[in-house]
């Protein structure tokens, strides 16, 4: 194959409920209303005017409680408060705080518990301040998973005369799109819309670690182009509040949807705290349209057998046999993070047996099941912290978990998954292609790892 496409759709405000215009300097000083939330992912983003005079100018997002998230640019640096009923703290990043030019745009989003300050400076968004509203250092913070506290949630702006010509608040958008995966019928086949597009879910980066990231759909058209459609929260069976669960396989079975996904929203981000972290793999079951529009999805956990201790499993992938048996593909980690990729059988999902596991692996993920015509394959992506020997590939597994082939492709950065999209059956001359993303970080360096990547396309290369 070869690339085709490369995207990068950012945007921090993704599905808007309040958008507002004005003449900047005839414009209000300031506007408020409200953004109900299923799940802790939301932003406020105003639109700055080129001459700008001195003075502070704040965007808010408020809580039924009186809790108050915060950022205000004053005399040219960014800051965060965060007001409880314990009082304010004012955080302020010596380093990162001061935008290198004029900003055009000033951002707030919460993401899962994370709070961060953004401008927009040279077109691209940059992070200027974030906050962990979990991390114990905030009395009184509030519980940003509780329905009835995202349900009260409003959002709004403060400046001076002359220096807003708009603004805009809904749910979080996405700083980069990685873990792509094609949304497919049952049997396995792709699931395509009437003019021949398919879909794929994402995972949504936010300003930070796995923490702040979401899962949405996007749609593929037969031009390479892609759109965003719908995004995804889940309900924990052990928890309440909605989550950013992500690494998600959306499947279309009959009149149902089956959504599985991995519970990384609250994995955490410093080391020191995961001796006792662990990732599970949850199912969801609706007869809603998940195409579109937003959704909170109830999810019970699929429990997968693993080829010995496990930490964690993870990047779930599902297809059924033609005599009814499922096949579920997925990862494993001895520890965080040693992974490879395993392969279970059963004649239901809540009866599943090994079939295998590339145990050879240390750092392979994206387990993808592909139907061809002499049967089924698995498909896996191993990064560079692989031995030489199976480094930077994708490789070809039979249902034993047997290496039997390669997928010749580009391996851009990260661990690219190998999402291939079969020829369309309705179309005589289709070609194979794959869609899959790279490493690409955005949010500059206070975001830090988990704001990857470019969206890549690629079609079939012919002699």
């Amino acid at each position: 194959m070869k690339i085709t496409a490369r995207h990068r759709p950012v945007a921090v405000v993704g599905s808007a409920a309040i958008t507002e215009s004005y003449v900047a300097t005839s414009g209000p000083q300031s506007s408020t209303g409200t953004i109900p939330l299923l799940a802790p992912f939301g932003a406020v983003e105003i639109a700055l005017a080129p001459q700008r005079p001195d003075g502070a100018t704040r965007a808010w997002l408020l809580g039924p409680d009186g809790t108050e998230l915060a950022v205000e640019l004053t005399d040219g640096r960014v800051s965060l408060s965060i007001t409880t009923p314990a009082g304010t703290e004012r955080r302020r990043s010596r380093r990162r705080g001061r935008p290198r030019c004029a900003p055009t745009r000033l951002a707030l989003s919460l993401t899962g518990t994370h709070v961060a300050a953004l401008t927009c400076e040279d077109g691209a968004w940059v992070v200027r301040g974030r906050v962990d509203l979990a991390d114990g250092s905030l009395p009184g913070a509030p519980d940003v998973r509780d329905a009835d506290w995202l349900a009260g949630l409003s959002a709004g702006w403060a400046s001076g005369r002359g220096t807003v010509s708009g603004w805009t608040a809904g749910s979080f958008g996405q700083l980069g799109l990685r873990d792509t995966r094609l949304v497919s019928h049952a049997d396995g086949s792709a699931y395509r819309l009437p003019d021949g597009s398919v879909l794929f879910s994402a995972t949504s980066a936010g300003p930070g670690f796995f923490g702040t990231a979401h899962t949405s759909l996007w749609e593929l058209d037969v031009q390479g182009e892609v759109r965003h459609r719908a995004a995804l929260y889940f309900q924990r069976p052990d928890a309440p509040g909605g989550y950013g669960d992500h690494a998600t396989h959306v499947v279309r079975d009959g009149e149902r949807w089956l959504v599985a996904t991995s519970t990384w929203s609250d994995f955490p981000s410093a080391r020191r705290e995961r001796e006792h972290a662990t990732v599970a793999i949850t199912l969801a079951e609706t007869k809603a349209d998940i195409t579109r529009g937003e959704h909170l999805l109830g999810t019970r956990t699929l429990d997968l057998p693993t080829d010995g201790p496990s930490v964690g499993v993870w990047d779930p992938h599902l297809a059924r046999e033609e005599d009814g048996s499922w096949l579920v593909g997925y990862v494993s980690a001895r520890r965080f993070f040693d992974f490879h990729p395993l392969l279970a059988r059963g004649p239901s999902l809540e009866e599943l047996t090994l079939l295998g596991a590339a145990t050879d692996r240390r750092a392979s993920e994206g387990t993808t099941l592909l139907r061809t015509d002499a049967g089924w394959r698995v498909l896996a992506s191993d990064g560079r912290d692989n031995t030489r020997r199976v480094r930077e590939r994708f490789p070809v597994f039979d249902l034993a978990m047997r290496e039997i082939e390669t997928l010749e492709a580009p391996y851009p950065t990260n661990i690219p998954w190998p999402s291939v999209i079969a020829p369309n059956p309705a179309v005589p001359g289709d070609e194979w292609r794959m869609v899959t993303f790279d490493g690409t970080p955005s949010g500059g360096a206070l975001a830090g790892y988990g704001t990857h990547g470019d969206v890549i396309v690629m079609g079939e290369c012919r002699d």
